[in-house]
């Protein structure tokens, strides 16, 4: 296996200087998580400076360090040390030459919501085509793009990468570095609009990934989107002719034709030029189905067999915090979290409760209404939602009525607004923060329910998630007869 950086290739591509022969087998810029043998990155930002971690990380075992002023005390490292202008710049540089040294077919994803999911579900139908490469976690800002793409073997078959922003003028230069084959946008909803003056805003910054679009490339847009006109505009502008909408639509040219869950997930039936195919996923819900129909689309236009990748679906889970199924032995039976605490939008509450009211049928013989269990939402604040935060947060009440939302638990400022605007009947409790609402749905819960857990990110609403799997009765039992 060959490696993934040399000494002369870095060099060559930072337009460093290094006296020393070495080789990197990956790439890192945080001293914290660095593995034996990676190439480390000394960024510095407004708040830390990666230099002064450059020798942690040369004892940690990287194999060498890019940086842009001097490390004291790295005498014996010096032969390990790459002196550029500008770390960032190289870091940049790194992913550009990465990018122009590879064959892969490059897949990039945006949107509103449904980003990393649709990444996910891209990264494991495509590695069943051939060697995948995939943006890690949720690494899709000017950092984590370009590192990223740096992380890229050369003889990579598949790269897919997730671009996010929350300001307008991100997208593009990501796209630019990333070149991609075909790029996805997922949706565009109100989302970041703390800093955007409209959604309209918000299309056209999500439209700006067709900027970097390779020639005789491909976009997959949101056929029923409200601005799916106002980015079919932006296409002409952007000179991208290969449209493929997906939806459900009877004009999509990917249609997601029906869906419905199971007991392990979702069975979806979709249509691709008029083709229809089935497949299964062990995730849950309408958004999950609507986005794997975009990333089969994604895969065909990049030339890759979309059937076998919508087979190797079946094996999808869901990422921490991102819709993760956990059930929970509780008393005689048991409940079932829908762990969604990583982010949220209203589109996304909206959708999650959607999923919510399909699940009426039992679920491995506990869960479910008509076993008399009930669905709870626990929401915490949705933030970057500017001057109209308020409204937005009140105005979810009419959507969680429809879906039969039994109980609404809320913790946060904004969300006390959508407390207030949920009848009495549903009105669970609402605290300041999660930290204090997380006892109070623990002890509210009875076998049976399902509760779904949402917020943004720096709502911490992960802590409600870990008081609902601390009830398991089943591990309180093993931990007493342990002693």
């Amino acid at each position: 296996m060959s490696a993934l950086w040399t000494a002369a290739e870095v060099v060559k591509a930072t337009g460093g200087v290094c006296d020393g022969t070495w080789t990197a087998d990956g790439v890192s810029i945080d001293s914290r998580t660095v593995k034996p043998g990676d190439l480390f990155i000394a960024l510095k930002g407004p708040s830390f400076d990666g230099h002064a971690y450059v020798l942690a990380a040369l004892k940690a075992g990287a194999a060498a360090a890019i940086v842009h002023s001097a490390v004291p005390d790295s005498g014996e490292y010096h032969t390990r040390l790459v002196m550029v202008k500008d770390t960032f710049a190289a870091l940049q540089n790194l992913a550009t030459a990465a990018r122009a040294r590879t064959k892969a077919r490059i897949i990039a994803v945006t949107g509103s919501v449904g980003k990393t999911g649709t990444k996910e579900a891209l990264k494991l139908g495509l590695s069943y085509l051939g060697k995948t490469h995939a943006t890690e976690g949720n690494l899709n800002n000017h950092w984590g793009v370009p590192l990223s793409l740096a992380r890229m073997p050369a003889d990579t078959a598949f790269g897919v990468f997730e671009l996010g922003m929350n300001h307008a003028g991100e997208i593009a230069p990501l796209s630019k570095m990333v070149r991609p084959h075909a790029a996805i946008i997922t949706t565009v909803e109100a989302a970041h609009l703390e800093f955007f003056n409209s959604v309209a805003e918000i299309a056209d910054e999500k439209a700006a990934i067709m900027a970097g679009l390779e020639s005789g490339g491909t976009i997959v847009l949101p056929r029923d989107n409200a601005w799916y006109s106002r980015i079919i505009a932006a296409a002409r502008i952007y000179n991208c002719t290969n449209i493929i909408s997906f939806g459900t639509s009877g004009d999509s040219i990917a249609r997601l034709v029906s869906w419905s869950l199971t007991p392990d997930g979702t069975q979806v039936a979709a249509e691709f030029d008029g083709e229809r195919i089935t497949y299964d996923m062990i995730v849950s819900g309408r958004h999950w189905a609507l986005n794997s129909v975009a990333a089969l689309a994604s895969v065909k236009a990049v030339g890759g067999d979309f059937h076998k990748a919508a087979g190797a679906l079946s094996k999808l889970a869901a990422p921490e915090g991102r819709g993760a199924r956990k059930h929970v032995p509780v008393g005689n039976g048991e409940i079932l979290v829908i762990d969604e605490s990583y982010n949220a939008s209203p589109a996304a509450v909206r959708v999650l409760a959607e999923t919510l009211a399909q699940m009426h049928q039992p679920v491995g013989g506990h869960i479910g209404g008509k076993d008399g269990g009930r669905l709870i939402m626990v929401l915490g604040d949705m933030l970057e939602l500017g001057a109209g935060a308020a409204a937005l947060h009140a105005g979810l009440a009419p959507s969680l009525k429809a879906a039969q939302i039994q109980v609404v638990f809320t913790a946060g400022a904004l969300m006390d607004n959508l407390h207030k605007a949920l009848p009495a009947n549903m009105q669970g409790a609402h605290a300041a923060d999660s930290k204090s609402l997380a006892p109070l749905v623990a002890a509210a819960v009875r076998a049976g329910d399902v509760i779904a857990v949402k917020g943004s990110h720096s709502s911490h609403m992960e802590r409600v998630v870990d008081a609902l799997l601390a009830l398991d009765t089943s591990h309180a039992a093993k931990a007493a007869n342990a002693h």
